[in-house]
């Protein structure tokens, strides 16, 4: 057997010599890369942080001790670790593990983390409640060094540093090197700072000379004296925010990890070791395009050669990246605003073309959307993209830096609605009930790639104040969109697709194509047809549309990939119910629950969105 074959949980690992480790890490790289080569994931940071996690299990003593992965991206080698190693052919799976740590699938899990810069806080919140209940529990956070680049991150650095909680933070540095590994002296002082021996003592003098002016002299010649020799510039950052920093240190060392890990254990107080990652290590392909390999999707283990989709088909984030970049060739106030997602939502194009005005400001939601409004104030037109879930994060800021001083900021909210395999902390099916109720902020969602296009171009019109342009991730209808020319959109109507009786469709966004093919469908087998509505804007709703409606049916359906509470389900519903019309509103979509993780094609079927699910409401409701 492997020794991956014998590990069941942590107990086992602890039971290896630490010489074994280095082979331990290798065969868990391997079988990250074949399950994942037919079942996608995210690969790359997963392969950086397998002797982080190895190193932290075998040290600490999970899960009594505590272990928060930050976004959870690079957590895959902690989960094989933890008794799911053959369950991980599974993962991110209808059924099977959550691509995430997540505290309904295992006690290691201590807490959730599908969105990212959490870890601190939280493990703050577990060190002080150890100390509380005096049950003298270990605290682990690891961050990446793009999630130290959150707000939240800094907050709870700030926070933890003024405690004497019993914390460390493992800064993962992967990608934008913080800090130079300054080689074997940095090594040797890194030895020195964490032996007990050196500890112990320092204890002592510290009581010794108590709280004096000694004590202060001594602290700022040692100071001096590590800065002389260690010139990092992270350092000093983190001990002015109350934490002992250790590092930098070979993160893909695993001996030398657990040895640092050993000796900072047993500290007290928040500290910090920074430890630098290669991101894919261990597979050539990933190690040599970072970006792609975070999440590659299907390829061949052995080639590295990824399995592609029919590029003929365009991808609605190929449709805003090209779109953005025409704009903004003809209107000099346009620029682009994105956290950290340049590549995914398709501004990189903007971003190798015309540098100046394209800003990628980290994963920092709350800044990329306040830091757009004061580029609106200043004249500016801002496309800020952000995946809709992550948006969650930005809600503040939208309402009381965008909306409420009326700023032309053009929000595009990509990956809306049901994502996939990523699961429920990514889903973007949240955004309409959020925002809806912010006066002044337009609110539409495009029917295919031709619409999106007009959308974006229509909200660069004066007409148009503050709007969200919501589209979902992948592919589009496989409509041809380049080089037509942009057509303005009318403000806030719907586009009558086609007139019918009984029942009338009203559809949201791109699942509108599948209300209709379902329409279609149930005119073949019965000879009639609903009327169907395609609304484009949820806010402000059109309530002209609604009343034509109303004349030739006593049913409306209403589509939408998102929550219907508050969705598009609850603004139609409330001007039926202020108007007293005799109509049944009925909903499709999410239904007061979080959606798991699963393909999207079995996620819409779930929740009867789907051509078939569709079908199916009307055959219940049409009256012939």
């Amino acid at each position: 057997m492997s020794l991956l074959e014998k590990i069941s949980s942590p107990s086992d690992l602890r039971r290896l010599d630490t010489e074994q480790l280095p082979q331990l890490c290798k065969e868990i790289r391997e079988y990250l890369v074949q399950c994942c080569a037919v079942n996608p994931g995210h690969l790359g940071s997963s392969l950086g942080a397998v002797e982080i996690a190895v190193a932290v299990h075998y040290v600490y003593n999970t899960p009594q001790d505590k272990l928060i992965w930050d976004v959870g991206h690079q957590a895959y080698a902690h989960k094989l670790l933890t008794g799911r190693r053959e369950a991980f052919v599974y993962n991110r799976k209808l059924g099977g593990l959550s691509g995430f740590p997540n505290r309904y699938e295992s006690k290691y899990d201590a807490f959730g983390t599908g969105h990212s810069s959490t870890s601190i806080s939280a493990a703050l919140g577990f060190s002080v409640a150890a100390s509380l209940r005096g049950t003298g529990e270990k605290c682990v956070a690891v961050i990446g060094d793009g999630a130290m680049t959150g707000g939240l991150a800094f907050e709870g650095l700030n926070n933890a540093g003024a405690t004497d909680a019993d914390l460390l933070v493992i800064l993962n540095d992967n990608g934008i090197s913080i800090d130079k590994n300054s080689g074997a002296l940095s090594n040797h002082l890194l030895k020195i700072t964490t032996s007990q021996t050196y500890n112990r003592i320092k204890k002592n003098i510290w009581d010794i000379t108590g709280a004096t002016a000694l004590r202060r002299m001594i602290q700022r010649f040692v100071k001096n004296l590590r800065h002389a020799f260690i010139p990092t510039p992270s350092g000093p950052l983190f001990t002015a925010l109350g934490f002992r920093y250790f590092g930098p240190v070979d993160g893909n060392d695993v001996l030398k990890l657990v040895s640092a890990l050993q000796r900072l254990k047993e500290m007290g107080g928040p500290r910090l070791l920074h430890v630098v990652t290669k991101k894919g290590k261990g597979y050539m392909a990933a190690e040599a395009d970072q970006v792609t390999w975070h999440a590659p999707g299907l390829f061949d283990p052995l080639t590295g050669k990824r399995i592609g989709h029919d590029s003929s088909v365009s991808r609605y984030q190929d449709v805003f990246g090209e779109t953005l970049l025409e704009l903004a060739r003809a209107d000099e106030r346009i620029v682009g605003v994105t956290p950290a997602m340049a590549s995914g939502c398709g501004m990189n194009l903007l971003m190798k073309e015309i540098p100046s005005r394209c800003f990628d400001v980290g994963i920092a939601e709350g800044h990329a959307v306040t830091f757009s409004a004061g580029l609106a104030a200043a004249g500016m037109l801002p496309f800020c993209n952000i995946y809709s879930s992550f948006a969650q994060r930005a809600y503040d800021n939208i309402v009381h830096d965008v909306v409420l001083q009326g700023l032309k900021v053009v929000l595009c909210f990509d990956r809306s609605g049901l994502v996939g395999e990523d699961g429920a902390t990514h889903h973007g099916v949240l955004d309409i009930p959020s925002l809806r109720s912010l006066p002044g902020l337009t609110i539409c969602s495009p029917l295919n790639e031709v619409e999106l296009r007009n959308m974006m171009y229509s909200a660069t019109l004066p007409s148009w104040g503050p709007v969200v342009i919501r589209y979902p991730r992948g592919y589009g209808e496989g409509l041809q969109w380049r080089n037509l020319p942009m057509e303005e959109i009318p403000y806030g109507k719907a586009h009558l697709i086609s007139e019918g009786r009984s029942v009338a469709i009203l559809s949201l966004g791109p699942l509108g194509n599948r209300a209709e093919e379902a329409a279609l469908k149930f005119e073949a087998d019965y000879g009639c047809r609903p009327l169907h509505y395609n609304m484009r804007f949820v806010s402000p709703v059109d309530t002209d549309a609604l009343k034509h409606a109303a004349e030739a049916a006593d049913v409306f359906v209403t589509i939408e990939d998102g929550n219907v509470e508050g969705g598009l389900f609850g603004a139609v519903s409330e001007y039926v119910a202020a108007n007293a019309m005799d109509v049944r509103v009925i909903p499709v979509g999410v239904k007061g629950e979080f959606i798991p993780q699963g393909t999207q094609k079995e996620l819409y079927h779930i929740c009867g969105s789907d051509i078939e699910g569709i079908y199916a409401v009307l055959q219940k409701n049409f009256k012939k």
